[in-house]
Formats: structure tokens, sequence, C-alpha cells
């Protein structure tokens, strides 16, 4: 067994986005004392899907009672709300609107408005012209009106977790990729693009798009594959003709909530996102392609079911993708008044979406566990309006494999790793 002295730190967190952050931020308040390194292959943090989303903090209306993403929605909302207040940090809770346009989707507009008095949510339901006193512009058969939905800066929560890290004696290392994982007796050994070696009791992989594959880097089957899609944008030119958030009635087939209208902190308005098949784990565009990672969307069994079951949906994404026409009337739906003219394109995002061997696309945040390592598999939308409760859930799994190493909670201790 290794001497306290010889680990570079009791647990190491690979990623630097808002749920890797968030972790590593709860185990300096869980455990004060704890020496957290937190590797990060970009130059900064939120690099990816937590600087790459609407800035939407979520209610929890969408999902499955009992579920992660909705017992962490709910409770993470709010408790998000509270830290960009203490911070200081751009947020204001705006409410939202799902709006049905046709017939066939009024079901499960109702089925909405049932799921969310189940999670005690206030909601309101609207008819046409109720609709049109929120908002004038948007056209719809029926509507819910959910209080609690609200947009903040996720990078700035993201930096602020970090700052809160360092000054409890974490390590955010920026610049650090991880190209090689030794998982030994006593704990593991990372090795970076740099030669910097990390040795820790406890990896916590909260790797995003690449989190499959560090899962494999330590010798861990995870049972999934990340298969990316991006989420194309375009940001209003007119952002009069929104005064909030506006939804359409999500498929319940799909994971994804459809092409949404979001005012943002800023007062810009942002139009989309759809989902496309993205040719690599940082395809935010189509000329993106890099085939080791394409190959491994491809060879996976899983991809050709998804193909085959939904090639219909997934048509009709690539189309809206290549046509901004197609796009613009895909978004008249919601808001006839809006033009091709006003829509102006803005930076994409990928979604990193864990699937099944089967084809089906993982639906809950997915933490899974192995000797010395903890593995967050899925956490896409709404893990950062969840970050505060999974980061606690993440932490209290590392601590616990920790203590399976010999290593007691600090009593005052504290200092930097590495």
């Amino acid at each position: 067994m290794m001497t306290h002295a010889a680990y570079d730190c009791d647990v190491l967190v690979i990623g630097g986005g808002i749920v890797g952050l968030s972790t590593a931020y709860a185990i300096t308040r869980s455990a004060p004392g704890t020496r957290v390194t937190v590797l990060e292959k970009e130059s900064g943090p939120a690099r990816h899907q937590t600087g790459r989303n609407s800035g939407v903090i979520h209610s929890g209306i969408y999902y499955r009672p009992g579920s992660l993403k909705a017992r962490y929605a709910l409770r993470g909302s709010a408790e998000l709300a509270d830290f960009c207040a203490e911070h200081g940090i751009a947020h204001a809770v705006t409410g939202k609107l799902i709006v049905a346009t046709e017939r066939s989707e009024l079901p499960r507009l109702h089925g909405l408005v049932q799921r969310g008095r189940e999670h005690g949510l206030p909601v309101r339901e609207l008819g046409p012209a109720q609709i049109a006193e929120y908002e004038p512009e948007v056209r719809g058969l029926a509507a819910i009106r959910v209080g609690t939905t609200g947009v903040c800066d996720f990078t700035a929560v993201a930096a602020r977790f970090a700052t809160e890290v360092t000054a409890a004696g974490g390590l955010v290392r920026y610049g650090a990729e991880v190209t090689a994982i030794d998982r030994r007796p006593w704990g593991v050994a990372v090795r970076t693009t740099e030669g910097l070696v990390v040795r820790a009791r406890v990896l916590v992989n909260c790797a995003g798009l690449h989190c499959d594959r560090v899962a494999r880097l330590a010798g861990d089957d995870p049972g999934v594959r990340i298969v990316p899609f991006r989420g194309e944008y375009y940001a209003l030119a007119r952002p009069e003709l929104v005064r909030g958030l506006v939804y359409p009635v999500p498929d319940p087939a799909f994971p994804f909530l459809g092409v949404h209208l979001t005012r943002g902190f800023d007062g810009s308005v942002h139009v989309g996102p759809n989902a496309v098949p993205a040719l690599a784990r940082e395809g935010y565009a189509w000329p993106v392609v890099r085939p080791g990672e394409l190959l491994s969307t491809l060879s996976w069994p899983g991809t050709w079911q998804i193909a085959r079951r939904h090639w219909r949906y997934g048509a009709g994404e690539v189309h809206r993708s290549l046509s901004r026409s197609a796009f613009t009337r895909a978004v008249q739906r919601l808001l006839p008044a809006v033009t091709e003219e006003d829509l102006r394109p803005s930076p994409a995002g990928v979604r990193a979406q864990a699937v099944l061997k089967d084809g089906t696309l993982v639906d809950d945040f997915l933490i899974r566990e192995a000797p010395h390592t903890v593995h967050v598999l899925n956490a896409p939308s709404p893990a950062a309006t969840a970050s505060l409760p999974i980061g606690r859930e993440v932490a209290r799994r590392a601590l616990r494999r920790a203590r399976e190493t010999g290593w007691k909670p600090p009593a005052v201790e504290s200092g930097h790793c590495v």
C-alpha cells in the first residue's frame, strides 16, 4: 500500500466541464482538505457541452418521476439560481411556454401538465389568447407555462466552481489531455500528452464527449458508446419577436427537446438546436471529420439500430441543417413572423449521447463505478441545470472509493495536488 505522501492527490477528476468542476467543488465542500486535481485538455473550462448550449435552467417537467434527471433537475434548478445570485453570475428565472401547434400534440401536452403537477411545479394551462399575452408573436392551439424555468451563464458557473476549488487548495490544470491510465491495487496513475504523471487514490471520469474512451483507457467496459449529435443554432436578428422561452411539445421517442426559442440573460434570442449526426466528437460543423472517431461511431451496432428505426426523423434533421429555408419553416410553426433573413448562424454544440449496443438512447444520467474509478457516462441536458446535485452524488461515490484505499477525511489538512 502506498503512503499518503506518495499520492499526488486523493481524487483526480478528468474533465473541466460543469459536471467535473462541480464534482471537485462538492469534494472540497463535503471533505475539506481532500487533495483534488482536475485535468482539462482545453485551455480553459466549459469549452464543449457546458459552453455550447441554450443556457436554460430547466424546471424538470420533461423527466420521468423518480429518474435521476427529474430528481436532480428539480433540486438543481433552485440551487443553481441561488448559486448564481450568491456569486453575482448573470441569470434570470423567466418561466417558459411549451406550445402545441397541432392537434396530435395535445395529449402529450396534457401529459406534461400532469407530470408537472406530479413534480410540484407551477404549471398553468393556456389557450391561444393567453399564449398571446405572454408571447404576442407566437401561435399555437394550446400551451402550458412553467414558472420555474430560467436562463444563466453556465460558462461563468463552471469558472466559479474552478475558482472555489483552487481557493480550497485543489488544482485545476488546463492543457492536460490524458493519454494513458494505469490502474493498480493502490489506485490509478494517469499520464498526459506532456508526460505529466498524476497518482491518485480515485479517478473520476467526467470527460463528456470522450467519457467512453476514458473508461476504456482505465480498463473498464462502459457498455455504451458516445454517439455525437450536433445541435445547430441561429441568432434572431429581430429579438423583439420573442419575450422569453418558447418550446415545442417534445417527441417522447427522442431525448431531444426540439427547436426552441431562447431569450438569453444578455437579451439576445437564439433559435435551435436541431440534432444531426456529427462526424467527429467535437464536430461543430459539417467539414469537421475525424476518421477514427467516425469509425468508432459507425462500428457500434447501436448506431445502425438508431439509423434503421429513426431514419425519417434523422433525414428531416439533416435536411433542416443543410437548408436554412427548411429550418425557417420549422421555426415558423411557433413563430410565423420569422423570415429566413432573421436567422443568423451562431456557434453549434455537440451532445454526447450514450447509446446502448441495441440502439437504445440512454435517457437518464448514467454513473458507473469500478475499482478506484467513477465514470459519468451520460450527462447531457439537463446536466448543467443539475450540476450541483450531480456533483455531490459523484463526489460521494468517489470519497467512498477513496476510503477503500485506507484514506480518511482530513480534519483540517489542506494542500495542492501535483
